[in-house]
């Protein structure tokens, strides 16, 4: 008797998890979720998209509830779930379909009732596009939906309504006209998918340009989402969205599209409203993207919640950052810097639920099942990024020595400093004809490199050496693991006896960044040494703008380091800073 009992138990409870009724269950009897239970029995043909007697019954359930009804079947014709309410309110989550590209539908199909006689509403057609249903039936039941007999309600369906998605990102997808039960299910479901997943490849041609090592199918195709609030004006916000279009251009990503939303301050669950959080997911969706990226940092919570509502991976401007970071950092010191940010980047985004981060212990609070997963992913991190601060300590102290012979042969440095894609390495490959990597890109080269050059000498008619050293570009909000990581190269900087501030004055915000450059200056441990601004790439600028600089800026050098423009006025100014830190060192 025991063993029966536990077995009628096992089975009750294994029906009901696998016969769950999503929605809104409220004030229903039993016998109507007993109902709604048998519907995950049912076994309908899979080239219908329905059959008048399941259509007929769910119409029933419905009338006898007053509550729309909403079945999903897959391509064998399973009823895989049953929801009280809308599309929109029983849809399924992200992550429990199945992850086919752009081109590929999901695989299942649902069929709606509504108590109201329209067409199905724009909520229940982005429920469908948000998970690419193969269709979207919709049973009208009002208008003499239903008749009185004997005392009862008999489901009557007067009409339906049929919607697909299409290959149009502008207006995603197509609704019928009214038609009869009869005529829906004579609709062939395996033909209508073949030939609209036909329809989705032929639109999802490979438009993405060449990426340097990367195949097609290894780029990501983006959207950007950016929120601008009361603390940024429209031109800040502008300027930082096409920055950022930039950084994922560079780190070998394809923007597909912009969204923006502004409000008075994120959303701390989703940065953006929840509207926009559903806008962004269908967006995401009709456009085949593969990655969604945020102008601004994410919390740990943040990215969760994103990624669970829109179903894609979803990064912040940091991460495109340190992406960068990682594909261009060539030699030994820049990979461990590198390595050393993103494993600080990523710490506090472990994370775990329940009784995940338990511990085995001996006492009130420590018992559980022992160590988990995570807890052992996150001490083998804490434990590399000691090893590599280590590193990056030892590599401070060789850098120091370098700098200290440097100091002892009595040859003045000069750092090379600027916003990124300023034209640094350009104007050091011009100057010293070095041979470093110059492109036009974001964090084009990470490694500091130092050479020799010539400039005059301001008491003589001879000419002195000095030692140009190219750093690493800045940028608008540098992420402070990146400071704290590059520290080492950054001590190239403080430790230079005078700058060279390069400016794009061909960028439209090049005004703003230098106000960027400045506050990282001014933030740095020790004070650098004075400073020569030279305003590069004269050569793409109007009139108007370098008339603008020459007056904001008198004292400043106009150069193009591409086209050799200007680099004579360039070295005398050079000879004159070297010996003005000479005389200053002297008294």
């Amino acid at each position: 008797m025991g063993i029966c009992f536990d077995r009628q138990r096992t089975r009750f409870w294994r029906e009901c998890l696998i016969e769950t009724i999503y929605g809104n269950l409220q004030g229903l009897k039993s016998s109507h979720l007993k109902q709604l239970r048998r519907l995950y029995h049912q076994r309908l043909p899979g080239d219908r998209i329905t059959t008048s007697e399941f259509a007929q019954r769910l119409a029933a359930i419905s009338t006898e509830i007053q509550e729309p009804i909403c079945a999903y079947l897959n391509r064998r014709g399973q009823v895989t779930r049953v929801g009280v309410g809308t599309p929109r309110q029983t849809q399924m989550a992200p992550q429990e379909l199945p992850r086919y590209g752009a081109e590929r539908l999901s695989g299942i199909r649902c069929i709606a009732t509504t108590l109201k006689g329209d067409p199905p509403n724009e909520a229940a057609l982005t429920a469908m596009a948000l998970q690419r249903l193969d269709a979207l039936a919709v049973l009208s039941l009002t208008g003499g939906g239903f008749e009185r007999r004997g005392g009862g309600a008999t489901g009557y369906v007067k009409a339906t309504y049929l919607a697909h998605l299409i290959p149009n990102p502008d207006h995603p997808w197509t609704v019928s006209e009214a038609i009869d039960l009869d005529a829906l299910a004579q609709q062939d479901l395996l033909d209508l998918v073949s030939n609209l997943e036909d329809e989705f490849r032929q639109s999802e041609a490979p438009t993405a340009p060449v990426v340097r090592g990367k195949a097609d199918s290894q780029i990501d195709r983006v959207v950007l989402v950016g929120l601008m609030t009361q603390t940024t004006t429209a031109e800040q916000f502008q300027d930082g969205l096409a920055e950022l279009k930039l950084l994922v251009e560079s780190a070998g990503g394809q923007v597909l599209d912009e969204i923006c939303q502004k409000r008075s301050q994120p959303h701390p669950q989703t940065v953006v409203g929840e509207g926009k959080v559903a806008e962004i997911a269908l967006k995401a969706q009709t456009l085949g993207a593969t990655l969604v990226v945020f102008n601004r940092d994410l919390s740990p919570s943040q990215g969760r919640n994103l990624e669970n509502q829109i179903g894609i991976r979803i990064v912040d401007r940091t991460e495109v950052i340190l992406d960068i970071f990682a594909q261009r950092a060539q030699s030994q010191e820049g990979k461990l810097q590198v390595e050393l940010a993103q494993l600080e980047y990523r710490m506090p985004r472990l994370t775990g639920r329940g009784q995940s981060m338990s511990r085995l212990g001996g006492g009130i609070g420590t018992r559980g099942p022992g160590e988990t997963k995570l807890e052992t992913e996150r001490r083998t991190i804490q434990r590399r990024v000691s090893r590599l601060q280590q590193e990056v300590t030892q590599l401070q102290a060789h850098r120091s020595r370098l700098r200290q012979k440097r100091q002892h042969r009595g040859v003045p440095v000069i750092a090379v400093v600027g916003y990124t894609n300023a034209g640094k390495s350009t104007l050091l490959n011009t100057l010293t004809h070095a041979e470093v990597y110059a492109a036009d890109q974001l964090f084009a080269t990470l490694d500091p490199t130092t050479r020799r050059t010539v400039v005059p000498n301001a008491h003589a008619d001879d000419l002195q050496q000095v030692l140009l050293t190219d750093t690493v570009g800045f940028i608008h909000e540098l992420p402070p693991s990146l400071v704290d990581a590059f520290r080492a190269t950054l001590e190239e900087v403080t430790d230079a006896d005078a700058l060279l501030h390069v400016v794009d004055l061909s960028h439209p915000a090049w005004m703003s960044q230098i106000r960027s450059v400045m506050e990282i200056l001014k933030e740095m441990p020790v004070t650098p040494g004075p400073m020569l601004l030279a305003f590069n790439k004269i050569d793409r600028v109007d009139s108007d703008t370098l008339a603008i600089a020459k007056e904001e800026f008198p004292q400043a050098i106009f150069i193009s380091a591409s086209q050799r423009l200007g680099l004579e006025t360039l070295r005398a100014k050079m000879g004159q800073l070297v010996d003005y830190v000479a005389v200053n060192a002297g008294t």
